[in-house]
């Protein structure tokens, strides 16, 4: 197959008495990859725990994830979309863009504009089409959410801006910022020998994250460039998070690290997002690549 040909409508899903065998594509934004479903004519059964079965990379299809593009009554399409663990998701940055890709180059909805249902709200897409083919998107994601009730985290006060913490005996600097999903982000000179993996999974299960939180390690480079590392609920530590970079941009302007208004360069493991926070909204910009496609029995 050739990897960069346009994504086509899936065909031939049955679903017979609850099994059958469905198409799929996997598609990633900056190596954030998912196994992508088109649900617009077949109902796709226990997506928990078939999330579950499909991202294992040993024993399954492998992604951080598997996400359903169904019909809606208000945009072109919903997305829904499932963690590692089987745990759904209200959002992600990411995935959205492949959805638009998919929506355009699949003939479901080929238009440069396109609505996006998810479990944060509708969000707007703007595509970028060379010959057919969505190279790039952006996305509205909805203004930042900074109160802690909107966190959801367990701490007084308006905000939670650079607020040390003690997880687990350790004391942290977070900044909380829910993009569609909790964040919690916080700053350190060496994210390369930042210790993810054991401090990642204390952070996302702490008692002060009642539906558990994303968590970011984050670097300024320079001046509205960032790297960072993320650790995402129900899936851990992947090459990218569409709504962590937009967290960790959010929190380095709140922090006096970034501009506002200005296209920030967030660096992740598997790619480079653009972000801009303005006093109305944060957008998001990066790449969408399909991977391949096949079908799956259920």
């Amino acid at each position: 197959m050739n990897k960069t040909q346009a994504c086509q409508a899936p065909t031939g899903n049955q679903n017979g008495g609850g099994l059958g065998t469905f198409s799929f594509v996997k598609m990633h934004g900056c190596g954030n990859d998912y196994v992508y479903f088109d649900c617009f004519e077949a109902e796709l059964p226990e997506p928990e725990s078939l999330a579950r079965r499909l991202s294992d990379r040993h024993k399954g299809i492998g992604s951080d994830g598997i996400v359903l593009i169904l019909p809606s009554e208000k945009a072109d399409a919903t997305m829904r979309m499932f963690n590692a663990d089987g745990s759904e998701s209200g959002m992600c940055g990411n995935a959205i863009r492949c959805v638009g890709k998919y929506m355009y180059e699949s003939g479901r909805a080929a238009k440069p504009h396109l609505e996006i249902e998810t479990g944060s709200g509708v969000k707007l897409l703007e595509l970028v089409v060379m010959d057919g083919v969505v190279n790039s998107v952006r996305v509205d994601m909805g203004p930042a959410y900074l109160k802690p009730s909107e966190i959801p985290v367990d701490l007084v006060g308006e905000s939670i801006i650079g607020r040390s913490v003690k997880i687990e005996g350790q004391i942290y600097e977070i900044t909380c910022v829910n993009m569609g999903n909790p964040h919690a982000v916080i700053f350190h000179d060496d994210i390369d020998q930042f210790d993810l993996p054991v401090v990642g999974p204390l952070v996302e299960c702490a008692k002060i994250f009642p539906k558990r939180v994303n968590f970011e390690v984050a670097h300024i480079v320079s001046r509205n460039n960032i790297r960072m590392r993320v650790w995402e609920r129900g899936s851990g530590e992947t090459m990218a998070c569409g709504t962590g970079a937009c967290a960790v941009a959010v929190a380095a302007v709140l922090m006096g690290y970034c501009d506002k208004d200005t296209d920030i360069q967030v660096q992740l493991k598997g790619g480079v997002l653009t972000v801009k926070y303005t006093d109305d909204t944060v957008y998001m910009t990066g790449g969408c690549e399909k991977v391949f496609d096949g079908t799956v029995a259920i």
